[in-house]
């Protein structure tokens, strides 16, 4: 286990550098138009208010592979934040340097900062071992909290190198939170334990599948990655996508499965269109007799029922990966079934871990974030944690 901020001492006028993950959506006019991310993090500034502590917020925005680029600057984030948080978050234009220094001078006792976007400096991203630039930035702090889960698994300046400097380094309350429901979920669970793993490809959950199938009781496998199952076994998929080259890692997951006796649990019919808009014509086949010029784009009403007994009779249940194209509505019933039944089995005492990425975005668009014991807020970083890596962000805390 690693500390968390509930483990500080006395820290009041001590400065907090904190790294946390505001990487929010942003419209043409600068606008934030998903305050989630942010929203999760208040949790943690409120506990270092309380203790007293100045508080110096790092994060990044987008992609700007170390450039100053102004559709990047995290100033939009800055005034944001302020409205949330009810009183003014100081931004600081220059992160590191004499700059930094002058603008952070007079930061008071639990008042907020957030520095520039880290990604503007090179250094940030660097692949290499040179820490001159995390010296400069644990300069800023005098201990150091890590609360971007959804960065944890990148090995950036602000994300791992700080904290081997700056000590103590810490998890904020938002990192203790998704380490302990995640590794609940994985390496404790209440059984019968179910994953849900869907998504396109087989490719991107290989790690995901063979992790998985040394802990859980079933595994419901559905999204485009299925067909590439239904074909190694025979079946026909008309244009359903496919990976030729992963049928044998398929057919062995399939035999690893069975050897330890997991349950995987396909879907048996589903919704095939010749137009992947959905407006051409869509109908329910069984998923071995995909006819061609058609594609599976979503679970069918057999499968739905399926998946959704088996997450009815489940303890624990963790999902990674949509079972159908949802983001277009004609596709979305089969996600939306799934969903319903997570949430359903919540509310009977079930342990429900939302992983990442497009399974958030549909839990999101259907439900709310309390409906479900966790929603994840890391899409690359929950994925990797699923796959059983270690994280750097995670790995260069403090043990307790």
């Amino acid at each position: 286990m690693k500390k968390s901020i509930n483990d500080l001492g006395d820290v009041k006028g001590k400065r907090a550098l904190v790294r946390v993950d505001v990487n929010v959506p942003l419209d043409e006019n600068h606008n934030v138009t998903d305050d989630t991310r942010i929203q999760a993090i208040v949790p943690t500034i409120r506990a270092l208010q309380e203790k007293g502590a100045k508080i110096i917020l790092m994060a990044h925005l987008g992609r700007p592979k170390g450039e100053w680029k102004t559709e990047f600057t995290l100033e939009p984030v800055a005034k944001y934040m302020s409205k949330v948080l009810g009183e003014d978050v100081l931004f600081v234009k220059s992160p590191v340097g004499e700059g930094a220094d002058k603008e952070l001078a007079d930061l008071k006792d639990g008042q907020v900062a957030l520095l520039e976007n880290i990604r503007f400096y090179k250094a940030e991203e660097a692949k290499d071992d040179d820490m001159t630039f995390a010296e400069e930035l644990a300069k800023l702090g005098d201990f150091y909290v890590n609360d971007a889960f959804g960065a944890a698994h990148r090995k950036h300046t602000s994300t791992a190198k700080v904290a081997h400097i700056l000590k103590p380094a810490v998890a904020g309350l938002l990192m203790e939170k998704e380490i302990r429901c995640l590794s609940q979920a994985l390496d404790n669970p209440t059984r019968p334990f179910t994953a849900v793993v869907g998504g396109a490809k087989v490719s991107s959950k290989i790690g995901v599948l063979e992790n998985l199938i040394d802990k859980v009781d079933n595994m419901i496998i559905g999204g485009g990655m299925a067909y590439t199952f239904v074909k190694a076994n025979g079946g026909k998929i008309g244009n359903s996508i496919c990976e030729d080259d992963q049928m044998e890692v398929a057919k062995a997951i399939e035999k690893k499965a069975a050897d330890k006796g997991v349950k995987i649990v396909m879907a048996t019919d589903v919704l095939a269109a010749d137009d992947f808009s959905g407006n051409g014509t869509n109908k329910v086949v069984p998923i071995n007799e995909i006819p061609d010029g058609f594609e599976g784009v979503d679970a069918g009403p057999e499968s739905q029922k399926a998946f959704a007994e088996v997450i009815k009779n489940s303890k624990t249940i963790l999902m990674n990966g949509p079972v159908g194209a949802f983001e277009n509505p004609k596709f979305a019933e089969g996600t939306k079934a799934v969903l319903q039944a997570i949430v359903d089995a919540t509310k009977n005492g079930a342990v429900s871990v939302i992983g990442g990425g497009d399974s958030v975005s549909a839990a999101k668009k259907y439900f709310k974030a309390e409906d479900f014991t966790h929603v994840s807020t890391g899409g690359g970083a929950s994925l990797e944690f699923i796959e059983g890596k270690v994280l750097p962000g995670v790995a260069a805390l403090d043990d307790k």
